[in-house]
Parts: C-alpha cells; sequence; structure tokens
C-alpha cells in the first residue's frame, strides 16, 4: 500500500513499482484522500481489516511552504501525527512484514552541522517556520522505533532531503 501515490514523491514510488510491479507479483494498492481518510481511524482500520497490506510505504503528509506553516501549525501537527498513527498502530494491528515511514529533512536542528549525521536528530532547535510539521515527524520517526522495539514492526524511517520534481506543487 503506497499511502500518498499522488504526492510528488508517492507518485514517483508508485511509478517505479508499476514497472516492476508483474516480475515481481507484487498487488499494489492506492487510495485517493476521498477514497481514505487517513486521518479517520475508523475508515483506516477497516481498510487494513478489508485489503491486508504486506508492505505500507507512508508518502502522505500535509504540506506547504513556509507561509501554510506559519498560518496554520496545528493542522500541521495534527493531520500529519493522525495520518501516521493511524498507519503505523494499524500496521502493527494487521501483522504488516513492512513498513516505510517518509520523513523529512526539516527533522534536523536549524543549525545542523553539515553533513548531517542520523546522531543530531534532537541535538539542537528546530527551524521555527516549520517546527509543527517537524515535530510531528519526529513523533513519527519515534512511534516507528517504539512498536518495533515493544510489538517487532519491521520498519524503517527515511528523510529524504529537499525534494523537487514532476507533481511538484
Amino acid at each position: 500500500y503506497i499511502a500518498g501515490h499522488r504526492g510528488m514523491l508517492g507518485s514517483a514510488i508508485l511509478k517505479f513499482i508499476t514497472k516492476i510491479e508483474k516480475s515481481h507479483n507484487i498487488k499494489i494498492i492506492v487510495k485517493t484522500r476521498s477514497q481514505l481518510d487517513l486521518t479517520n481511524t475508523e475508515k483506516v482500520s477497516k481498510f487494513f481489516v478489508k485489503y491486508k497490506p504486506n508492505i505500507v510505504i507512508n508518502c502522505a503528509s500535509l504540506v506547504g511552504g513556509i507561509k501554510a506553516n506559519y498560518e496554520y501549525p496545528a493542522d500541521f501537527y495534527y493531520i500529519n501525527t493522525q495520518i501516521q498513527n493511524n498507519l503505523i498502530h494499524h500496521s502493527y494491528l494487521n501483522k504488516v512484514k513492512f513498513f516505510c515511514f517518509v520523513g523529512s529533512s526539516c527533522i534536523y536542528p536549524r543549525l545542523c552541522k553539515q553533513p548531517i549525521k542520523e546522531d543530531y536528530l534532537l541535538s539542537g532547535k528546530l527551524e521555527k517556520t516549520n517546527e509543527a510539521y517537524a515535530i510531528a515527524k519526529i513523533a513519527g520517526i519515534k512511534m516507528l522505533e517504539y512498536y518495533n522495539k515493544q510489538y517487532k514492526l519491521n520498519g524503517i524511517s527515511v528523510m529524504p532531503c529537499n525534494l523537487y520534481g514532476p507533481n511538484d506543487n
């Protein structure tokens, strides 16, 4: 299941997996926001029970520029934590074999030493203009880490650098 398959990164992942789908016996599952509201716990629960994905790639996020992050920090925090909480928790409940959490490089401190190393996470102040989004993404990383530790949910968190390309808004 690719959550966020119409966004910039999700659509690129979907395009790649579509090319290898038949040769690797993969059945891709995608749902638009109108088909599945990832902030709705009940609907996410029903989705997992019905489709039983083995792999979940979470590219779904509320994203925006500096102005949007500044004006709507509560939305960026709440919506993103709801999406990732629902996907991670229901992946665990439904015995998903592998979970990929896509975060953002904004999780690192504003004045982070370069090149960035994983150890620098939580080592300094975040950029104020996207702090709510960054904290939501950090919460997702930690949630997946804790679910792996306690429940053995197999997964990784990836933090792409700044991205641009087809389907960038």
